[in-house]
């Protein structure tokens, strides 16, 4: 649980860092605004989504693809859809 937390921090901080390079559209400060999800997605759903990829330890997927380590294609399918889905909650500012 430790290490989620550290390692969902950090995506955070990316993203802060991120979002403040951006200038597109947004308000005066260059924050784009939360981005709109697809039809038929609500946060609850990515939330409960990224909860099933957790407990399938998706995290030491994650963690081991971030530091260079070769995964079998199933186990790259799942930490990228990992990604695409904390990419979709975090733009949507579902953790706000």
């Amino acid at each position: 649980m430790a290490l989620r937390t550290k390692l969902l921090g950090g995506v955070l901080v990316g993203f802060a860092l991120l979002g403040g390079c951006a200038n597109e559209g947004g308000n005066d400060n260059g924050d784009p605004g939360a981005k709109p999800l697809a039809a038929g997605q609500t946060c609850q759903s990515i939330r409960g989504e990224l909860n099933k990829l957790d407990a399938k330890g998706a995290q030491s997927k994650v963690e081991a693809a971030s530091q260079g380590k070769k995964l079998p294609p199933a186990q790259q399918a799942e930490v990228d859809r990992y990604n695409e889905l904390l990419n979709q909650y975090l733009g949507a500012r579902c953790h706000v």
